[in-house]
Formats: structure tokens, C-alpha cells, sequence
């Protein structure tokens, strides 16, 4: 269960990866099956990287896919209120990225992600559909978060997992889910793929009271709340403790007139180009 207001309350923090990674995907796409180039926008949340992908492709037909109601609800309004020169090329569509692959009638040029695949455990077993389905010159190219034992994962999993806890809100850790750059170059150079990966650890400056726990309640603990969504007291209590351990990780500090807390956060980035 997603909040895509609670997700867009670190717009900024969270698109500075989307253009890292659009400024090395390559400017020309193969064409589409009708003439323009398809794109696939995998785990488009609330829509608006999908906007971005449709700026820098302004003839490309652009498809949104997203498992969540609420994020989809969002996503269509860019479709419905967005740029005029959008329509007729931009929509959306339910999709489990655990099971998507692309039509039988449908040839993309790229396939996009950002910050999404990390959710779906062992998705790197799709990409050998996922790249057969590609024209030559087609592009895989993803962003994930590899953060998973920095403390902000670390601590609510052993939270999660504690004996307080541990009954209703237990949980496997999901430090194997994201592969580190080399880990992704040995799986897709074999598939005929050019590949380049590299991580980036940002540092982002937050501003606010628990702003770290403020940004998980956005991604990490999505999970978390949903299940403590009928039990107010609990979620309370369960994020009052959450908030004290990151306060302790995470300290803040002044800045003249500012309380500013530090937040490291490294990412992985993948660009694949079928030969």
C-alpha cells in the first residue's frame, strides 16, 4: 500500500538519480513496430519520471507500468493533465513487475526503471526475456537503491524482527536483493549486451524533525505500515521506536538557522545496449 504524497515529499532527492541515469542512456532509440520508438517506464510510481522520459523522447509512445492502485490513480493524471504535446503518447497500465514482459505485438526500444526492481526479489531472471524482446540497439537501463546495510535498512529490519515485533512484523533481509555493479555486468554481458554500471553514494541534506524516518516512510517502510494499517497504537509505538534509533545513526545537526541531517545513500545504476 503506497502513499504518493508521502513518496513526493523528497521529489528533489529522489529525481536526481532518474537524470543521472537519463544522461547516459543514448539519445537515439530503434523505432517502434508503428514508426516511433516504444518506451516502458517499469514501476512508474506516481508518473513523473515517466514526464521526464517523455521531454527527452518527444516523439516516442511512453507506457507507465505499476502494480499499485494509488500510484497509478497519480500517474494517469500526468496522462489526463499533462503537456499537450503528450497526447495520444503517454498511459498507463497494472503490471507485477515480478511477471511483466512486453506484448507480442508490441517492440520497445527501451526499457526504464527507476528505483523499482529492487522490490521484485531475483529480477535479474527476467532480464534474459526481457533482452530477447529488445530490436538491436535497444536499451535496458535501471537505478536501484544500494543501501540495504546502511542503518536506515539495517536497523528496521533487526526492529522488524525483534521480539517485540518479530510475530506480526518479521521479515527476511533484502541486502540480496540489489546485485552491486559487477554482479549486473556479468549477468547481461553475456546476453549480447554493451553494458555500463557504476554506483553513486549521494549525500542528501534533510531538513525538518526525523527527516530519515520521514523519507522511509515513503519506500522501506511502506511494508511495515501497511500491515500495521488497522492498529494506530501499534504503528505509533513501532515508529516512535524506529525514530529514536535513527536519531542515533543518523544525528542532526545546526546550521545557522537550520537542523540539517546528513543522509548517505548509495545507488546502482545499469545501462544495457543489445547488439
Amino acid at each position: 500500500m503506497w502513499d504518493p504524497q508521502q513518496y513526493l515529499r523528497h521529489a528533489g532527492p529522489r529525481l536526481r538519480p532518474l537524470h543521472d541515469l537519463l544522461a547516459h542512456v543514448p539519445e537515439a532509440l530503434p523505432p517502434g513496430r508503428d514508426g516511433p520508438p516504444r518506451i516502458a517506464d517499469l514501476g512508474c510510481g506516481p508518473g513523473g519520471p515517466t514526464t521526464h522520459l517523455a521531454d527527452r523522447w518527444p516523439t516516442a509512445h511512453l507506457t507507465g507500468y505499476d502494480s499499485d492502485p494509488a500510484m497509478l490513480d497519480a500517474a494517469r493524471a500526468h496522462a489526463r493533465d499533462g503537456a499537450p504535446d503528450t497526447a495520444g503518447r503517454l498511459d498507463f497500465a497494472h503490471a507485477d513487475l515480478a511477471d511483466w514482459r512486453p506484448g507480442r505485438n508490441e517492440r520497445f526500444g527501451l526499457l526504464f526503471s527507476n528505483a523499482a526492481l529492487q522490490w521484485v526479489p531475483g529480477h535479474q531472471h527476467a532480464f534474459p526475456d526481457w533482452i530477447a524482446d529488445l530490436p538491436s540497439g535497444g536499451v535496458l537501463a535501471f537505478q536501484v537503491p544500494g543501501n540495504f546495510t546502511a542503518p536506515s535498512h539495517t536497523l528496521l529490519a533487526a526492529l522488524r524482527n525483534s521480539p517485540r515485533w518479530r510475530d506480526r512484523l518479521g521479515a527476511p533481509s533484502r541486502a540480496d536483493d540489489v546485485l552491486d555493479p559487477a554482479g549486473y555486468a556479468a549477468v547481461l554481458t553475456p546476453l549480447g549486451c554493451t553494458v555500463d554500471t557504476w554506483e553513486t553514494t549521494y549525500l542528501h541534506r534533510l531538513t525538518g524533525p526525523d527527516p530519515v524516518l520521514e523519507w522511509t516512510k515513503g519506500t522501506a517502510l511502506r511494508p511495515v505500515l501497511t500491515l500495521l494499517a488497522d492498529d494506530p497504537q501499534s504503528r505509533t509505538a513501532f515508529l516512535a521506536e524506529y525514530a529514536t534509533a535513527l536519531r542515533a545513526a543518523y544525528p542532526p545537526t545546526t546550521e545557522g538557522t537550520d537542523t540539517v541531517t546528513y543522509f548517505p545513500f548509495r545507488r546502482v545504476f545499469v545501462i544495457a545496449v543489445k547488439h
